[in-house]
């Protein structure tokens, strides 16, 4: 597998698109063992994507656009800005509660960090915030979407880990509250220290609170609908992604009636671009996978580590060092597929839970789409609010910072994370 790695480490260096060279550096797998048919290979890719399980990826993130062109996503801005405005820092304590809300609707960092940085972007640069404070903040609070359930990355996770998506769905809850905590204190810190304004005046009332409650409810209790469905075994993780689908038409069309057939279309187009990219992704992971069993990769890898440290949490270090390094140079969902078989076996062997390793997966391997070189959040917030990219790497120290310290919370209090999914499913 060295020469395959090399390819690929090459291939991404010359630019060629992620999908392309997780494909061609597993077909070099198959060039150095010719005892192998070469028809597995072209039959992997097809096997890959024909995991009944997987078919929850393509049908959460259509419901994630559903949702947001459903109306959505203006409601949260409003229950946001009631419940966080006016505190010191105001707009970006109102980007992570609404990171916090959107959650349940969206289940993309990308997505979600896009949506934000148009919305609140131009009234934080209207009220003094630094543009590139603006993107960091905007970037970094989007992390919580990922990890409230529906996160793609854990639907990916579960189905490579064999985890119960379940359970993972049930830890990511508590995990993104306890982020979102550390993120709003990161960001009260920060805000009282260089002076951020306050985003409104005066704290809301009870009342407007719960005005604002009554036209989110729709989307609010869709986490716990998923949750109660899969625990009680009404539907599999696949038709739940098929529920939260018709769940977002009927809200769009018939509750808030911002949807119409026009924007349906639409919403759909994007869908299926944004599916293509991924699944394409996932079916050539296939090719570059083949090789890691044969080669007893995670064995190998296992020896290396454990001979160096039989501690769990300078184990743990190290293997968040190699999430990070991942992350920074591929598309989350690929590195999720490709080290979980790998870095699994390791962290199960040191005493580490298969579903805590879930969610600190799922985190730190998304922070990767909010660093350089090839993060994508990265270029879509900057791109979106003019900042420069000295800048905003700068602006961002303080952040990652925050990320690794909410890590360390859930390996030192393992039992919060893991409540949840204990009490459903015992």
């Amino acid at each position: 597998m060295e020469l395959v790695t090399i390819v690929f480490l090459v291939l991404l260096f010359l630019g060629m698109p992620v999908g392309f060279a997780v494909g061609i550096a597993g077909a070099t797998f198959f060039l150095q063992h010719p005892e192998l048919p070469l028809i597995t290979m072209v039959q992997l890719p097809i096997s890959q994507t024909q995991n009944v399980t997987l078919l929850a990826v393509p049908l959460f993130i259509f419901a994630g656009t559903l949702m947001n062109a459903s109306g959505i996503t203006s409601r949260m801005v409003k229950l946001a800005m009631l419940l966080a405005g006016h505190m010191r820092g105001g707009m970006a304590q109102v980007s992570v509660v609404l990171s916090t809300l959107m959650g349940g609707c969206s289940g993309s960092t990308n997505a979600d960090a896009a949506m934000e940085a148009r919305i609140l972007g131009p009234e934080m640069e209207r009220q003094g915030y630094p543009k590139a404070f603006t993107a960091v903040v905007i970037g970094f609070t989007a992390l919580i979407t990922s990890t409230i359930p529906p996160g793609i990355g854990m639907i990916l996770y579960g189905t490579v880990g064999q985890v119960s998506i379940g359970r993972l769905f049930a830890a990511g809850l508590t995990s993104g509250l306890i982020l979102m905590g550390t993120l709003m204190i990161g960001v009260a810190i920060m805000s009282r220290i260089r002076h951020f304004p306050r985003g409104r005046e005066q704290r809301a009332t009870i009342r407007d609170i719960l005005g604002s409650l009554k036209e989110t409810i729709w989307a609010l209790i869709f986490p716990f609908v998923l949750l109660g469905s899969l625990r009680i075994g009404i539907f599999t993780p696949a038709e739940v992604g098929g529920l939260a689908c018709v769940y977002a038409i009927v809200i769009g069309f018939f509750v808030y009636k911002d949807l119409t057939v026009k924007s349906l279309i639409t919403t759909l187009l994007e869908s299926v671009r944004d599916i293509g990219g991924i699944m394409y992704m996932i079916a050539m992971s296939a090719i570059f996978g083949y090789g890691i069993p044969i080669d007893k990769v995670p064995a190998r890898i296992s020896a290396l580590i454990t001979g160096f440290t039989g501690s769990t949490f300078l184990t743990m270090a190290i293997v968040i060092g190699i999430l990070i390094l991942f992350g920074m140079f591929m598309d989350g969902a690929i590195v999720i597929i490709l080290v979980t078989p790998i870095l699994l076996p390791l962290v199960e062997a040191v005493g580490v839970n298969p579903v805590l390793f879930g969610i600190i997966t799922t985190v730190v391997v998304t922070m990767g789409v909010l660093t350089p070189p090839f993060g994508i959040a990265m270029y879509v917030v900057n791109g979106i609010l003019g900042s420069k990219l000295e800048d905003y790497l700068r602006e961002s120290i303080p952040f990652i910072f925050v990320i690794l310290v909410t890590v360390f919370i859930y390996l030192v209090f393992p039992k919060i994370i893991l409540a949840a999914p204990n009490l459903l499913y015992g």
